[in-house]
């Protein structure tokens, strides 16, 4: 009975998207309502706990001293991991990071160091240590696209993290060095129609999910496809153009206090 009902929803999901409408009446490129707030986690140096829709992601930054990797003497390090907490989804259990996880804390991190958000360089210590940024995803409720809400929140978290330099003896606490911005953006394919941020129930039919990263000027910080369907160039090209319009929009609307503050 139960895959009845399912292919039942499905085939309801498809024929809305058909008509380019959605279950909860979005439009095709419109987010659900985006909550951020910021200095949640007392013995964190950052947090933020992030909500799109009923999606919700708490991120907390920890700064300690530690030894640069051999190749990158003069550059700090980041260190990104995520915990899908079982309360969060029926689909989550105990234990090690599965691969959803691997792949979130991927796309996390990437968006992070190839964009450059944070000046590494300026995270080196007087006796040769330098600043381990560890960027630490758990995921709370779990209603779909959970890349951007947990990319939102470990930017979030990053812009109101400070160095906790006068606990380890290097002099006052500082902010972090940020000085990119970058917002991932998730669409899906269904049937040739492109949804941004997906439901849950959108994703899980969906026959491709991409993930675009990009910062304020626009360039793009990282691509991440999933699932088994394939898209056109001139579909990759317009979801591109669409996701990178979209983050504008959310940096300006969701995180321009936290930049501009």
């Amino acid at each position: 009975m139960s895959d009845v009902i399912a292919e039942i929803r499905k085939d309801y999901i498809y024929g809305l998207a058909k008509r380019q409408e959605r279950a909860d009446g979005r439009a095709l490129d419109e987010y659900r309502p985006i909550q951020v707030e910021t200095a949640l986690i007392e013995k964190a140096e950052g947090s933020a706990r992030v909500k799109i829709g009923n999606t919700q992601v708490l991120v907390g930054i920890k700064l300690q001293p530690g030894e640069p990797f051999l190749d990158s003497p003069d550059m700090g390090v980041i260190i990104t991991n995520v915990e899908l907490v079982p309360l969060a989804s029926p689909t989550f259990e105990p234990g090690p990071p599965n691969e959803n996880a691997i792949e979130l804390a991927r796309v996390v991190d990437r968006g992070v160091r190839e964009s450059g958000a944070i000046d590494l360089s300026q995270l080196t210590l007087p006796d040769g240590k330098v600043w381990l940024v560890f960027i630490d995803v758990h995921v709370l409720d779990h209603d779909g696209n959970l890349m951007d809400a947990s990319a939102l929140g470990a930017l979030a978290a990053l812009l109101t993290a400070k160095t906790p330099a006068e606990r380890y003896g290097y002099g006052p606490d500082a902010p972090l060095p940020i000085k990119e911005y970058p917002v991932a953006v998730t669409a899906v394919d269904l049937d040739g129609e492109i949804m941004l941020d997906p439901s849950l129930d959108e994703e899980m039919i969906a026959s491709s999910r991409i993930t675009v990263i990009s910062g304020a000027q626009g360039a793009l910080a990282g691509m991440q496809k999933a699932g088994t369907g394939t898209l056109s160039s001139e579909e990759i090209s317009r979801i591109v153009k669409l996701a990178t319009s979209k983050a504008t929009q959310i940096r300006d609307d969701v995180l321009g206090g936290l930049i501009n503050g």
